[in-house]
């Protein structure tokens, strides 16, 4: 199809050919020669007529310069308008030509389809591209054309994309052209720039699938071009590749540098980047100590050409660190690391200490700056007696000094300064050899915070360990110091054994406590030891490293072969134009390394191999670009090492160059087998190059037996890891293995058949061993290999990873055995640790560390590394009497020459007044007594022992809350000591309940005599009780008979005579009380009898006796499970002997089981009663007669009150007796005298008035009025008969003495009311006739009130005895309330 439009296209052409042909002969020599050769002819043709120039868009006409002027002006003046104008003309430009073009290629169409033959229609078929997109490389302002050709059924639809984004020609009129003529698709690009550079793809969809075809376009401008400048209205020149795209890779990198302060040093490092653009160099930060460096005057940074510098004009220790390059690529960032030393300049004086470092500033407010620094480190030099600070106003070039004398803090305020004014400072050190060099100048501050002041200086670093790193090198760790105060770093020194002069080894406080030693002599052996450093200066020197001997470490006089061929070629992935390769290691390394791996390919049917890349691969994976899609491809692989390069392979299959679209994953690789033994081993392998439509997720590992095919699957569910035990093995037998993985798709492709393994462990195979170094303290992995050839490497691997390099673990080997050790052992270090010996037949081993194995090596690696003072306590205190504190310590075990000190807030402290320190070698106790503590006591105590090379020591901090404690305990033991003196209670106040319930408050004395007093108090009123306390017996008690919540209060005792006097005070409240009345409870509750029935003219009533009873127990009544609360329904209550619960007026939803529980807070005590059945009808019958009985009583006839016993009046007086009477009905009223009834008339007036008053009044009384009177109130319910003696004497006569009796049992009488001035006629309700006297003449005693009587029990449920002596009726019945009508 594509020759079919040729001559269309070369006649159309044919006039703007020559002017494209210099770009031709540009792209043809950027191609690569190889191309021409792999193309089939009919390809060469196409892709020769598809390349050349399509229709250019006529250039605007050139204008003279000043016509430019004023078309610049316009175009400034009409902005968007302008440029929409220029827009539109090229866009109807563009579509003018496309269509008079389709027209032409439409009739020659119409005109070929009428020789052509029918076809049948093609099946339907994925997209498929038979010729795939090439990358270009061409010069700026030409033109490129991207072309592909794509089959497929129905015809695929083609989307062309500029680094993933969609190309729309109208959005750049004139720039992109996209043609799609007989399968063969295009995309033009026109006057091609810098920012056309980018990855473009051809995407080809239709309904059976989708399929991507990419290509590089480069554009290189030439050396010194100028970027051009564009029309008005177009889009701007942008770069379209973000340097994160760049592909960078280190050739030449920075070492260890030194150098002296005042120097200037240049750090390079030589780059390869792809592609390489002269104006977008790829980022690069540069850092020191991971702090970001900005260009300054200290630092100068610049990256073009391939390198990558930075220059530091002006050396000085501030500038000490490690350096580290970090470049973004694209697939990340790559960086590099080295360490700067900077040493000290010499000295003006000999002697004089380097300059101070790091000079920072504060501003605290407008008077006065803060400025701090780091103090240098000495070694030989004397040691630093202060410093000087001095500042100069920004923009001039004076120095003032600032303090007169030396300060010895690395800080000072620094006052006198003008308010707004910008300053500089630097710092100079002095000791007594002269002064230093001033530091690096601080940048100008004007405003901060106050920094926060240390506390001394730090104490030295622990155990210092140096190792070997490289042949120049040593690798030196240490402990920190226990004591930091606000740390700022480490100095780290050495010294060669036998010169005693110590060198500093870094210049500049280093924050980590390890460091790499550089610039050490082969050869010799060093010591190494550490400083702390902070603001106050340098700590105390640590104890020196064993020695080290720095070995130089050369292999001399070692004959190595080239390796064996590798073998097992496999394919892993392919994109239709790269293919992704793996292979095996050789058998045989030839004792060496391997460095390279060199990869060759051809066509299939082809004899002449050509090489795959120009560069060797570094690993056994690879990816074969350039390649053609729809060709067959054979790869051969040779190994190279540091003897040469050794046979190649045999070649592989011919792999189809197919690009792959399945959504299931690839192919896994590399499978190994370690850790064989009789019946198990381990099967490792690498992840697939191609995941597939989504990421791998598991794998399912499949065996089989050697010499079959029937593969069976080892795990049920997908394996995360990379990694598989496989267990259960027959031994001796041989297994293949192959590995497939797992996405959301399913399973993809296996893995190539691995390797026969015969499972069966070598003759004398070992396991890891785990363990501490006793000599040096270091928790190590040691392995033993049974078998190990001359050129066998062991190699380490955590979680089955290869450990390559890490500051975590070293590795050494001596003879058939490899130790790992461990740097610090932490948490991090935890896991599966396995080792493999290579040339050694496969022999391997693993072991698991666990937190409990680490935790118990840490131990004894620490108890190795520091010998110390066994403890068997830790320092404390104990508060002894007289208020003596007493500080001690007990150890395991010390020998007689032991020697200790007690240290007291930094001050020793020894035996003296107020201060006794002793020990005791048996016991192993050292102590000291404090005989008077006070405040001035507060603070941290230290005990530091030393006994031979051991030593500990212990602190016990007592400030606070802490220290309070012990000085109010201190202080009370003080006063115990002071009150025992005398009179005192060696058992202060507490109490006990009795078995009948009563409340004893007791107390226990001592130290008494005869004269010697006690007294009882509450709430400050004393007590007195019928019997006297007495001291003497030892012990006193108060009683608390029926204790009740009134009882409640703060009692005290008091214990005097004339040597003193103590006190005992005890609160009765609060949870006191509530302890007191549950030891009650428990009393009460424990003698609780049954539940008894009694009837009430109420209602029905159960009661419970016990020894005592109050309502502040707690105790619950319950009907039916359900909890009783006392209502106008059911009363709840209770007498000093029972509890009782009153159903008033029951009914049948009454009847049931009741239960009454008494809580005494530990244990419920419960007592029932089934109240139902024949129980509950008697009950039911007697509460209703005592019922009818008790209306009967309330509502009978009677004398409320109002009338006396006797009467005594004087002849001629009147008499007035006047009563209440009451009753329901209104009752009826009779008057007697000598049991005669007394008809009212003039002489006896009876009146009976409202219902309720009635009175008779004798007028004008004689002697014969006298005699007994008598009333009698009576109605159907009953009545009362109540009796008066009336005396009458004459005038002038003695008073005769009258018998006092008893006034009614009513209320207190009313008022009589006046008599009448008239005679009354009597009541109508009175009867005219004399009655017959009622029954109650015959016995005028009148009958108790209702509240008096007690009511007989009913015959089934008998009143116990022990009711007589309680017969407190119920409150309600105390004083009852006539019922309402």
């Amino acid at each position: 199809m594509p020759s079919r439009a040729m001559p269309v296209i070369q006649q159309k052409q044919k006039k703007v050919s020559q002017e494209f042909h210099s770009s031709q002969h540009v792209q043809q020599i950027s191609s690569r020669k190889s191309v021409s050769k792999s193309v089939k002819k009919e390809q060469v043709e196409a892709t020769e007529a598809m390349a050349e120039p399509a229709y250019k868009v006529p250039a605007f006409r050139q204008r003279q310069p000043e016509g430019m002027q004023e078309y610049q002006r316009m175009a400034a003046h009409f902005g968007r308008d302008l440029s929409s104008l220029q827009q539109e003309l090229h866009r109807m430009k563009v579509a003018t030509h496309e269509q008079v073009e389709n027209i032409e290629i439409t009739r020659e169409v119409k005109e070929k389809m009428s020789m052509r033959k029918e076809f049948q229609a093609e099946t339907p078929k994925a997209p498929d591209f038979l010729v795939g997109l090439r990358s270009h490389t061409v010069w700026e302002k030409s033109p490129v054309k991207l072309f592909c050709t794509v089959s497929g059924s129905p015809t695929p639809i083609v989307k062309w994309f500029k680094n993933a984004d969609p190309i729309d020609p109208l959005s750049a009129p004139g720039k992109y052209k996209i043609e799609s003529k007989y399968g063969v698709h295009s995309l033009i690009i026109s006057r091609c720039s810098v920012a056309d550079s980018a990855v473009y793809s051809a995407v080809a969809t239709n309904t059976e699938g989708k399929i991507k075809s990419k290509a590089t376009v480069c554009v290189r401008r030439p050396a010194g071009a100028a970027e051009s400048a564009h029309l008005p209205g177009l889009v701007p020149l942008l770069s379209g590749i973000h340097r994160s795209k760049l592909e960078v890779t280190f050739l030449d990198r920075f070492g260890v540098t030194f150098g002296t302060e005042g120097q200037s040093v240049t750090l390079v490092a030589n780059l390869l980047v792809v592609p390489d653009l002269p104006n977008l160099p790829p980022d690069a930060e540069w850092y020191r100590d991971d702090t970001l460096l900005k260009p300054s005057r200290w630092a100068e940074m610049s990256i073009c050409g391939g390198a990558a510098k930075l220059t530091l004009p002006h050396l000085n220790k501030d500038d000490e660190g490690l350096y580290t390059l970090r470049i973004w690529t694209k697939d990340g960032t790559t960086e590099h690391s080295a360490y700067l030393f900077v040493k000290d300049a010499t000295p003006s004086v000999a002697g004089a200490p380097g300059a101070p470092m790091d000079v920072t500033v504060s501003d605290a407010n407008k008077d006065y700056i803060l400025v701090s620094w780091k103090p240098p480190n000495t070694t030989n030099e004397p040691v630093i007696t202060g410093y000087f600070v001095d500042r100069r106003k920004s923009g001039t070039q004076d120095w003032v000094q600032c303090n007169s004398a030396p300060v010895k803090v690395c800080k000072l305020p620094v006052h006198g300064l003008t308010e707004g004014a910008s300053y500089h400072f630097r710092v100079r050190a002095v000791n007594s050899a002269g002064i230093s060099l001033p530091s690096r100048m601080s940048t100008g501050v004007t405003a901060a915070d106050v920094e926060s002041d240390v506390e001394g200086v730090p104490s030295a670093p622990g155990q210092v360990i140096a190792s070997r790193n490289t042949k120049t090198s040593a690798f030196v760790q240490w402990d920190p110091p226990k004591h930091l105060n606000n740390l700022m770093g480490y100095y780290v020194d050495c010294c060669v054994v036998g010169s005693k002069t110590w060198m500093p080894c870094n210049h500049r406080p280093y924050k980590l406590t390890r460091f790499v030693v550089h610039g050490l002599i082969p050869g010799e052996t060093y010591t190494f030891r550490a400083q702390a450093v902070n603001a106050y200066g340098l700590s105390d020197e640590s104890q020196e490293s064993a020695p080290l001997f720095i070995d130089a470490a050369l292999n001399g006089g070692v004959d190595y072969a080239a390796p064996s061929a590798p073998y097992g070629i496999s394919l892993l992935s392919c994109d239709g134009s790269s293919m992704t390769l793996a292979w095996k290691r050789p058998k045989n390394t030839g004792g060496t390394k391997i460095t390279a791996y060199y990869l060759d390919k051809r066509e299939a049917g082809h004899l002449n191999w050509k090489e795959a890349s120009q560069s060797p691969a570094t690993i056994r994976v690879h990816k074969v670009e350039n390649l053609t899609a729809g060709l067959f491809y054979e790869f051969k692989v040779q190994a190279g090492n540091l003897a040469g390069v050794g046979l190649a392979s045999e070649p592989s299959k011919a792999f189809a160059c197919e690009a792959w679209t399945t959504p299931e994953p690839g192919p896994a690789y590399d499978i190994s087998f370690w850790e064989v033994r009789d019946s198990s081993l381990l099967l490792q392998w690498r992840a697939p190059m191609y995941n597939g439509a989504s990421p791998v997720t598991g794998y399912f590992v499949e065996m089989a037996k050697k010499g079959s095919s029937d593969f069976v699957t080892v795990n049920a569910e997908p394996e995360s890891h990379r990694y598989l035990k496989v267990t259960g093995l027959e031994t001796g037998a041989l297994y293949v293995f192959k590995v497939r993985a797992v996405n959301a798709a399913g399973k993809g492709k296996a893995s190539e058949v691995s390797d026969a393994v015969c499972v069966k462990a070598l003759a004398g195979t070992k396991e890891i061993e785990y363990g501490v170094d006793e000599e040096t303290g270091d928790v190590f992995l040691s392995f033993e290999a049974s078998e190990i050839s001359e050129h066998s490497k062991f190699t380490w691997s955590k979680s089955y990873k290869e450990i390559a390099e890490s500051n975590r673990v070293t590795a050494s080997v001596a003879g058939r055995r490899s130790k790992l050790t461990f740097v610090n052992p932490e948490k991090e270090d935890l896991g599966i640790y396995s080792v493999a010996v290579s040339d050694a037949n496969g022999v391997s081993a693993s072991h698991t560390i666990s937190e409990e194995e680490l935790n118990k090596m840490l131990e004894l690696s620490y108890n190795i590394r520091h010998p110390i003072v066994p403890l068997k306590t830790e320092l404390s205190y104990e508060v002894l009497e007289k208020g003596h504190v007493r500080f001690w310590l007990q150890a395991q075990k010390m020998s007689s020459a032991v020697s200790y000190r007690f240290i007291v807030n930094d001050k020793e402290v020894t035996s003296g007044e107020g201060h006794k320190i002793s020990h005791d070698v048996s016991s192993g106790v050292i102590q000291m007594t404090i005989e008077h503590f006070t405040k001035a006591n507060e603070g941290t105590y230290t005990l530091q022992i030393h006994d031979g090379k051991a030593k500990n020591q212990s602190s016990l901090v007592l400030v606070g809350d802490v220290f309070k404690a012990a000085l109010k305990e201190a202080e009370f033991q003080r006063k115990e000591h002071i009150r025992k003196q005398g009179p005192h209670f060696s058992e202060y106040l507490t109490f006990h309940v009795d078995d009948d319930c009563t409340v004893m408050l007791v107390c226990k004395l001592a130290n008494v005599k005869k004269e010697t007093t006690f007294s009882w108090f509450k709430d400050d009123e004393e007590i007195v009780l019928d019997v006297a306390p007495n001291p003497m017996s030892g012990s006193c008690a108060l009683p608390i008979p029926l204790f009740s919540r009134k009882d409640q209060g703060i009692y005290k005792a008091v214990l005097s005579d004339d040597r003193g006097k103590d006190t005992s005070v005890y609160d009765i409240s609060g949870q006191v009380f509530e302890d007191i009345i549950n030891a009650i409870a428990h009393i009460a509750g424990s003698s609780a009898s049954e539940l008894m029935l009694q009837c009430t003219p109420e209602g029905i009533r159960l009661q419970c006796y016990m020894k005592y009873y109050t309502e502040e127990m707690k105790t619950s009544w319950f009907h039916k499970e359900s909890k009783i609360a006392s209502s106008e329904k059911m009363r709840i209550g209770g007498t000093s002997e029972m509890a009782w619960m009153q159903i008033c007026e029951p009914t049948d939803r009454e009847k049931g089981h009741y239960t009454i529980e008494i809580n005494d807070g530990k244990a419920s005590h419960t007592r029932a009663f089934d109240l139902s059945g024949q129980a509950y009808n008697d009950a039911y019958a007697e509460f209703q007669r005592l019922k009818a009985a008790a209306f009967a009583e309330k509502n009978r006839g009677r004398v409320v009150g109002g009338l006396p016993d006797v009467v005594t009046i004087m002849e001629y007086k009147t008499l007035s007796l006047t009563c209440t009477v009451w009753g329901d009905p209104q009752p009826e009223v009779t008057w007697f005298k000598n049991e005669q009834e007394v008809v009212s008339d003039a002489h006896n007036k009876i009146t009976f008035e409202s219902g309720k008053f009635s009175s008779l009044t004798i007028n004008s009384v004689t002697v014969e009025d006298s005699g007994k009177y008598s009333i009698n109130v009576r109605n159907k319910y009953g009545g009362e008969f109540v009796e008066i003696t009336v005396s009458v004497y004459k005038q002038g006569e003695e008073i005769p003495e009258p018998k006092l009796g008893q006034m009614s049992r009513s209320a207190a009488a009313p008022k009589s009311p006046a008599p009448p001035s008239k005679p009354q006629t009597p009541a109508p309700s009175m009867k005219p006739a004399t009655p017959t006297p009622p029954p109650s003449v015959k016995s005028p005693t009148p009958t108790p009130p209702p509240s008096v009587k007690a009511p007989t029990p009913a015959p089934k449920s008998p009143t116990p005895p022990r009711s007589a002596k309680s017969p407190t009726p119920p409150r309600f019945m105390r004083s009852p309330t006539p019922t309402k009508k």
